[in-house]
């Protein structure tokens, strides 16, 4: 099982390296296939005066020092076609931010790393159109054939469901949808970003954590290939998405939970 977790954003060093250290036990677990995560530069937050995070340079510092120190494969954002050759020198998987996916520059500029692309579905966009945003990245890396699970897998590509745009400042998962992607890709479920209310804090997006168990359990149940989870040994001062995260202390009974329904279902 693939298992995305970390921070939102890179925080201080302190921050970041205790946060690391608490998830060393999952990079352990032969039964995962762990990546830490951490943006080094939020690009979309709602307001202006938010914090962004330390920006491109300091943030692969920081996480070359977490890969370093922790042996940990890293995942972080990318925001336009400038960023990928330099961050794919550090981090292993590059993500697509969800209001990006169909960037059709952006994308290309990943393909040409090695790294592995991890694109999110956009809030606004229905689950079979993502195949599109799958094919640009395959036929950058040479693939002409099929848009399917197996050839996605093989020229690294994943996508991640965060959740669709219903009404105003709501989120829905609709479970379908995992399944409708996993035809054309190995799918991770966000569970942490599906319980966001954007932009309903005011200058901040808000968000319920206490639905982030109940998702992901449904999400295993229907099969997913791996999981995604914004952590934080106190959310509450978390400098971004602190409303949906998951305490760290919280995580290793969700996941246990999500073992177990996974080893029924197999």
């Amino acid at each position: 099982m693939i298992l995305i977790a970390g921070p939102c954003v890179l925080e201080s060093r302190d921050n970041v390296m205790r946060i690391a250290q608490s998830l060393l036990k999952y990079h352990e677990d032969c039964t995962k296939n762990f990546y830490f995560k951490a943006s080094f530069d939020k690009a979309n937050r709602t307001s202006l005066d938010s914090f962004r995070g330390p920006g491109l340079d300091e943030g692969l510092k920081m996480l070359q020092e977490v890969k370093e120190q922790f042996g940990y494969q890293i995942l972080t954002d990318v925001h336009d076609y400038t960023q990928p050759k330099a961050v794919a020198e550090v981090a292993d998987v590059l993500q697509i931010p969800a209001f990006l996916c169909r960037q059709t520059d952006l994308l290309v500029a990943c393909a040409k790393t090695s790294a592995v692309v991890n694109i999110k579905k956009g809030q606004f966009l229905a689950p079979d159109a993502m195949k599109h945003s799958v094919a640009k990245v395959l036929k950058t890396r040479g693939f002409e054939g099929e848009v399917n699970y197996e050839n996605a897998q093989k020229y690294n590509v994943w996508l991640t469901e965060r959740g669709s745009t219903f009404g105003y400042g709501n989120l829905i998962v609709d479970m379908r949808g995992l399944r409708i992607m996993r035809e054309f890709a190995p799918v991770i479920f966000d569970a942490t970003h599906s319980v966001q209310a954007p932009a309903s804090g005011g200058a901040t997006s808000g968000g319920d954590a206490s639905m982030v168990e109940y998702l992901a359990r449904g999400a295993s149940a229907v099969g997913v290939d791996g999981f995604f989870f914004e952590t934080h040994f106190d959310p509450s001062i978390a400098l971004s998405d602190g409303p949906n995260m998951i305490k760290l202390n919280d995580l290793d009974r969700l996941i246990g939970q999500i073992d177990a329904i996974r080893r029924i279902v197999e």
